[in-house]
């Protein structure tokens, strides 16, 4: 066992893998989820279970977040049973999740009065690589902080880059990384529906362009799951949904026109409102398929 105990909230595609390395790498982590088979896994892996985010805190020095929305890390850290109060002097929230430089600012500033700190490291890489602790991590916060949680970052990515001193430099860095990743996966289902209506064969073409200049990791990883009948849901639409209004919000608020990040958004919006919101996210091709 390391030195460094884990509490980890949020056991879901990305995180459970994530927290089953850790466990791997010999930290001691005590995760919550609200799906009794996520924690299931995490226990058949050696981990230990907790029935409330204040439980997984009780004992940690280090607190990660891999949830979905910023309500509800909002919940987990503040809500009834939330972590905050649970949390010792001296501890660190690790907030690896998604969910834009403001809440992330706004939780350093409510926990700083109890001496707690926040660790900005939103990921990036996908199941695959969240599993093979491979993930691209970026790391916002103090030196003295982060040099705590150096052990837990490098057991979980293939790269950890100090990409800020402050809460929410992460997740900007994160918001253009997101912005390139919604576009790159509508372009992906643009591209091969548009093979489809040409009377190609779209896994041919798929073969065929992602060995070009117009390859990229989404052609690649999306673009395959596009082309089966029923992908697992590695990433839902919904996560890109909030994913790309965080992007669009952030443009507007630097004054910066998001003109792709707006056509992506929408996509992804459409794909949820008929009905593909818990659908892997490759399936937004089907919204090409059936204009």
């Amino acid at each position: 066992m390391t030195g460094l105990r884990i509490g980890w909230v949020g056991l879901g595609a990305m995180g459970g893998p994530m927290a089953r390395v850790a466990v791997e790498a010999g930290f001691e982590v005590t995760g919550f989820d609200v799906a009794a088979d996520a924690v299931a896994t995490l226990a058949a892996a050696g981990g230990r279970i907790a029935g409330s985010p204040a439980e997984a805190a009780q004992t940690a020095d280090v607190l990660v977040l891999m949830v979905a929305t910023p309500g509800q890390a909002e919940a987990v850290l503040f809500g009834d049973g939330g972590a905050a109060s649970a949390l010792r002097p001296g501890s660190i929230v690790l907030v690896m999740a998604t969910v834009g430089d403001t809440a992330v600012r706004s939780w350093a500033e409510r926990l700083a009065d109890s001496d707690i700190a926040v660790v900005d490291a939103p990921v990036s890489g996908g199941v695959e690589r969240a599993a093979a602790g491979e993930l691209l991590v970026m790391v916002a916060g103090s030196e003295g902080e982060i040099a705590r949680v150096r052990p837990l970052l490098d057991a979980l990515a293939a790269s950890a880059p100090v990409v800020g001193a402050e809460s929410g430099d992460g997740q900007r860095m994160k918001l253009v990384n997101q912005l390139l990743c919604g576009v790159h996966i509508v372009a992906a289902a643009e591209a091969l529906s548009f093979a489809e209506a040409l009377g190609l064969d779209p896994r041919a073409a798929w073969e065929v362009v992602r060995q070009g200049a117009a390859r990229s990791f989404m052609l690649d990883d999306r673009g395959a799951r596009m082309l089966d009948e029923a992908p697992p849901v590695r990433s839902a639409v919904d996560i890109f949904v909030k994913d790309m209004g965080l992007v669009v919000e952030a443009a507007e608020s630097a004054a910066h026109e998001p003109v792709l990040a707006r056509a992506a958004r929408t996509v992804f919006g459409t794909a949820r409102d008929r009905g593909l919101g818990r659908r892997d996210d490759s399936a937004v091709i089907e919204i090409y398929r059936k204009l």
